[in-house]
């Protein structure tokens, strides 16, 4: 896999946390403290900064009351070609 095709994957995974996050009403340091992350990490994943690990992804969910198909269940937006 390309490094831009996985950098639009990491922004989208990271894009989706965010958006769950804030319905749920959760501040990053509050996710951060519940899934035992640092918050500049919880920033950086939200921003597709930094690639999480499964153990990461897990106790994001588990943080988060939700399960992990829910967490990776997301869309991949690719940006359109410049002409």
């Amino acid at each position: 896999m390309s490094k831009n095709r996985n950098d639009i994957i990491l922004k989208n995974f990271g894009a989706h946390l965010k958006k769950i996050r804030i319905q749920k009403n959760v501040t990053q340091e509050t996710l951060a403290f519940d899934a035992n992350i640092p918050i500049s990490q919880v920033g950086r994943i939200e921003r597709g900064e930094i690639n999480p690990t499964l153990n990461t992804i897990y106790m994001l969910s588990v943080a988060l009351n939700i399960t992990i198909l829910q967490l990776m269940d997301f869309e991949i937006y690719y940006p359109k070609a410049q002409n």
